[in-house]
């Protein structure tokens, strides 16, 4: 059955300029990673993206290797977008990423032309699109000139298999190489997607820096610190969660000074009206360089949830030094 969306799905909350782009975003992004591969039920990942889109969230992240198996979150996602939301594709922002293993032999990696003009072809056939609004370089690659990938993004764009360029996971130094780079062949770089929260602020150190003096935007993925900035481990590690199950996340990432740390910044979510969770975004979209926050969701609750953080996204500075305290 196609999906008749919410008329009212833009009066949720305002969308924001990605850099010095035309392009406006969500200020929340629903990210594919993980809940959406063949391994999970089809009907919830239809229910979860409809009701994304219905509450104003227009922007969906992909990557080839998204999954399990790899591939199949991008399957997942093309057969929803073809039987419910074909008549809303111009509504829509959808991107993928090549960068990462994807198939077997020296030319499923890293960032050669061939390998990333391979992989969007290969996306796009997933996908059954004609084009992806965002393609990404998914990580810088050491032993390929960064001229090659770089030409690579150009190359997608110009041959209208994607509309603008982006980069994830590289460095301030390597950010500003790239984007030069892309500046030099007419095909500026969009945003930037780096792993970025109140456990990992790298980015802090000098990209957040360089993106905005360049007019790029800022996504970044991992908002929740794979689940530790919720309340999922105030009581212990459940048997389901990602640490139980070494998923990208160990059991001993979960020390008890870490453990602590949580349960003060809970406490002070508690104080502001929100979850810690719903606190932790928040705390990004604070900063006028973050243009929007990649979620993940594995039920309608939990996205729900996610995008109550909106409410409330001004600190004062007496919780901004409450957190960094227990920073």
């Amino acid at each position: 059955m196609k999906h008749l969306a919410n008329e009212d799905r833009y009066n949720q909350f305002s969308y924001k300029r990605c850099g010095k782009s035309g392009l406006k975003l969500p200020p929340v992004s629903l990210g594919l990673w993980h809940n959406f591969g063949g391994v999970d039920p089809y009907e919830r990942s239809v229910d979860i993206i409809h009701r994304a889109f219905d509450l104003g969230i227009t922007h969906f992240d992909l990557a080839n290797n998204y999954g399990p198996p790899y591939g199949s979150a991008e399957e997942t996602f093309g057969k929803i977008l073809k039987q419910n939301l074909a008549k809303y594709r111009d509504e829509l922002i959808i991107s993928t990423k090549a960068g990462y293993d994807m198939w077997p032999g020296p030319y499923g990696d890293f960032g050669s032309r061939k390998y990333l003009l391979s992989s969007l072809d290969q996306s796009l056939a997933r996908m059954g699109l004609e084009y992806v609004d965002i393609f990404y370089s998914h990580r810088p690659d050491p032993e390929t000139p960064i001229e090659e990938t770089m030409g690579a993004l150009d190359h997608a764009v110009r041959s209208g298999k994607a509309l603008y360029a982006g980069i994830s996971n590289y460095s301030a130094e390597q950010s500003k190489k790239a984007i030069e780079v892309l500046n030099s062949l007419g095909t500026p770089c969009l945003i930037h997607q780096p792993k970025y929260n109140m456990f990992d602020r790298w980015v802090e150190d000098g990209l957040l820096d360089v993106l905005e003096s360049e007019g790029v935007g800022c996504i970044p993925f991992s908002p929740l610190a794979q689940g530790m900035l919720t309340n999922r481990y105030l009581k212990g590690i459940p048997a389901d969660s990602r640490a139980a199950k070494a998923h990208f996340l160990k059991k001993e990432s979960i020390t008890s000074e870490i453990l602590a740390t949580i349960s003060d910044l809970n406490k002070i979510a508690a104080n502001r009206g929100q979850s810690l969770a719903q606190m932790a975004l928040s705390w990004l979209l604070k900063d006028k360089r973050v243009t929007s926050v990649l979620i993940g969701a594995s039920s309608v609750a939990q996205l729900e949830d996610s995008l109550k953080a909106l409410k409330n996204i001004q600190f004062s500075n007496e919780e901004l030094g409450l957190i960094e305290k227990c920073l």
